[in-house]
């Protein structure tokens, strides 16, 4: 089996070639290859596939060729993955499998369709503008902190921190736990501290993320976008670009009428062969 290594931010998946959609990928066989003693590791698995040879994309093989199907790393789906798309996006220009038309490339998730722009050593996605649609808490250990539920095409719950906690404090080795009710599919959760501003931005964020089916992750490109929309709507703003600062490096999410633009690095550090029956 042919994989590529890469990441985006320090969030790091392992890339697949599979544009026939033949490869028996299981919930079991994308929880060892993301198993850093055992396998590969990473935050999770980016399948390539044509659009038109997965039952998930076809509906979308009119406006883009490929779909990627991103897996998390405890071997469960995700609707969107912002970091991973840029790093699909990568992937393809690297391996000349697209090209952008018009500026932008287009390709299919299960969020929808996405479009893409390089940026020299940046890759820049363009996925829905984050909707702010409830309130929620987060527990963690004894702590609880009022949050707002976000939908970027999969959820989030962005959390601000008081000003007497520190961020690096916060022990995320385990779930902060939510209201299923609110989260019956389970939700991301990103906590918050303002950062010092930073010129050409209308505000500077840093988070920390607690993924569904990955743990925590040094990034998370959805959950920037969403954090970045409650930092805007904190500062009294509907539009916007903000700087959001993640333990893996920094993401620049610009917030439109209609639509959120992510970008950052995105890095392809290896590839090569591996054998499955030995993971």
């Amino acid at each position: 089996m042919e994989f590529t290594k890469g990441h985006g931010t320090g969030n790091d998946f392992v890339i697949l070639p599979d544009p026939d959609g033949t490869l028996d990928l299981t919930p079991g066989l994308v929880a060892a290859l993301c198993d850093r003693r055992r396998g590969l590791g990473g935050d999770g698995v980016l399948r390539v596939v044509r659009a038109a040879k997965h039952p998930e994309g076809v509906a979308l093989a009119g406006e883009a060729e490929w779909f990627m199907d991103y897996w998390n790393s405890d071997g469960s789906f995700a609707e969107m993955c912002g970091n991973g798309a840029r790093v699909f996006v990568r992937y393809l220009l690297d391996r000349s499998l697209a090209a952008p038309s018009g500026g932008t490339l287009p390709i299919a998730t299960r969020a929808g369709l996405v479009r893409a722009r390089v940026e020299g050593a940046d890759v820049a996605v363009e996925m829905r503008r984050p909707r702010l649609y409830d309130t929620a808490t987060a527990t963690l250990g004894g702590l609880t902190l009022p949050g707002t539920a976000v939908d970027v095409g999969n959820p989030h719950l962005v959390c601000a921190l008081p000003a007497a906690l520190e961020l690096t404090a916060l022990d995320l080795t385990r779930a902060p736990e939510v209201d299923a009710s609110t989260f019956p599919s389970g939700v991301n959760v990103e906590f918050t501290t303002p950062g010092e501003p930073v010129d050409g931005t209308d505000g500077h964020v840093l988070m920390r993320v607690y993924e569904r089916g990955s743990a925590e992750t040094l990034s998370c490109g959805t959950g920037a976008c969403a954090v970045a929309a409650v930092a805007l709507r904190d500062a009294g703003l509907d539009t916007g670009t903000m700087t959001v600062d993640v333990p893996g490096g920094r993401l620049t999410v610009t917030v439109t009428a209609d639509a959120c633009w992510l970008s950052g690095p995105a890095v392809l550090v290896a590839t090569g062969t591996l054998t499955p029956a030995a993971l």
